[in-house]
């Protein structure tokens, strides 16, 4: 089942308002599975199905959604709470729509070789495949993300890589699609996830109501970044740098170069740039230009500073420093950044 990265799946396109085909939508589970990994995908697709109900009583619901399991019956997730399933996976007869994996405690449901075995034959009568979370392990497992370009819960990516060498993983990415295979950062992007499905079968209005009843961004502002300077910092903490970190966050209009860190930290360069690079999996410099990027978009939410003042206190060169930044990162530029933030909001 391998697509080109270039190639993108085919769109039909339905109208919430004239008579429509039911997509069939099989969200699989299996012991320790994270609940808002299945509830989040489910809930925009039955919300999908009630906005169109409530357009036209007489048009056949977009989405058939059924929970599958190794057998029906309950299923208890990681969280404790018990999902029903309504059917057992291999009963599944018939194309499906959308199949989607959830993330969670996957590996016993990794290493399940009849479940390897029916992923890659029933990807093969789906039109799309989808991974919610480190569901992408179990994708990964059954070779179906091989030669594509995928992504996971930022905390999963470097076991993953290790573990898929062959899959070109897009570590900051909310999610992605390659041809008809989607993959989702964690736990919530499933949301997100979901949420690009439905515009893709029903068009941007449909969605847009969706994510207005959920209560959620139709489109995170900014693009699709799962990274957070905030949550690195986290983990940096513990280590022998402690503070720096939250530090940095809060003096990013300093000179935050390599030798300054360095000097403040009282360890040469070198020492400085491996120690920062082991506790915190990514580079001084990385890490400096993702939190002036954070503190960027932050200012830009808030709408009171022109571009060059923003850039200022975040400490970038000039606009256009940031400007480029902004592109490299979030593919938008800060003004359409702004644009797109408000009018989410």
């Amino acid at each position: 089942m391998q697509v080109q990265s270039s190639r993108r799946a085919k769109v039909t396109r339905l109208n919430a308002t004239s008579p429509s085909i039911t997509r069939r939508i099989a969200i699989l589970i299996y012991p320790g599975t994270q609940s808002l990994d299945v509830i989040g995908p489910l809930e925009v697709f039955a919300g999908a199905n009630q906005y169109c109900r409530e357009q036209n009583p007489q048009v056949q619901p977009p989405y058939l959604i059924e929970v599958v399991a190794s057998r029906p019956g309950p299923v208890r997730m990681g969280s404790g709470v018990q999902i029903c399933a309504d059917r057992a996976y291999a009963s599944l007869r018939g194309k499906i729509d959308t199949l989607i994996v959830s993330g969670g405690e996957v590996r016993q449901a990794a290493k399940d070789r009849q479940l390897r075995s029916w992923l890659q034959a029933t990807a093969r009568r789906s039109r799309r495949l989808a991974s919610v979370c480190t569901g992408a392990f179990i994708l990964g497992e059954a070779g179906l993300l091989n030669g594509r370009r995928a992504t996971t819960h930022w905390l999963g990516i470097p076991q993953f890589r290790r573990r898929y060498p062959q899959v070109d993983v897009e570590a900051d990415a909310i999610y992605v699609c390659d041809g008809n295979v989607y993959t989702s950062a964690g736990v919530t992007a499933g949301i997100d996830l979901a949420l690009a499905l439905v515009e893709e079968d029903l068009g941007h209005a449909v969605a847009l109501q969706v994510a207005r009843r959920l209560v959620v961004f139709l489109k995170r502002p900014g693009g699709q970044s799962q990274f957070s300077s905030h949550l690195a910092a986290q983990t940096v903490a513990q280590g022998p740098l402690r503070d720096l970190p939250e530090w940095i966050v809060d003096h990013l209009d300093d000179d935050l170069s390599i030798e300054a860190l360095a000097a403040r930290a009282a360890m040469s360069p070198r020492n400085f740039a491996r120690v920062f690079l082991r506790h915190s999996g990514t580079t001084p410099a990385k890490y400096v230009e993702r939190a002036r990027l954070d503190a960027a978009r932050r200012f830009l939410e808030d709408d009171g500073l022109s571009l060059e003042e923003v850039a200022g206190r975040c400490g970038f060169a000039s606009g256009e420093h940031m400007r480029r930044t902004f592109l490299r990162h979030l593919r938008v530029v800060p003004m359409d950044y702004r644009r797109r933030f408000r009018a989410a909001s």
